[in-house]
């Protein structure tokens, strides 16, 4: 989904960096946008979501809502590819193999270790789960 709204240069609408012009010329077309990006998403979602976002008014709500129910915490994942990166071993394999797959660790574990921006005033919020799972990773390895 993320992938196709950056394609049609609609994931500003859902990370907020296009926020809504009120009384201002490009608001309608704002409207228009974030409409089309919530037909979108509401199309995709499974019928028994459609009635706990249906009501919702832009896309950034509707992301953040479908995000609060159905995102989990990083931290076993981040620990499993800390612990694979240190234990990855060339072996028999080629350079190439070996780097290939370590390269496929490493780029999870960025993807994954990723600070968002703040937009929204919750970079406290963010920080103490920051916090939250650098401690269980770095416990887990006592």
């Amino acid at each position: 989904m993320r992938n196709a709204l950056q394609a049609k240069n609609r994931y500003a609408f859902v990370d907020g960096s296009l926020p809504r012009l009120e009384d201002s010329e490009k608001e309608q077309a704002w409207v228009k946008c974030n409409s089309m990006v919530i037909s979108w998403i509401f199309n995709s979602l499974a019928r028994d979501l459609h009635e706990s976002v249906v009501h919702i008014e832009t896309v950034q709500e509707i992301w953040k809502d479908i995000e609060d129910r159905f995102s989990q915490s990083n931290a076993p994942r981040i620990h499993q590819l800390k612990r694979d990166i240190a234990l990855l071993q060339q072996g028999g394999q080629s350079v190439t193999t070996y780097f290939i797959k370590l390269k496929g660790l490493w780029d999870e574990l960025v993807i994954l270790s990723l600070i968002p921006m703040c937009i929204c005033g919750v970079a406290k919020e963010f920080a103490v789960e920051y916090v939250n799972e650098s401690d269980f990773i770095s416990s887990s390895w006592d």
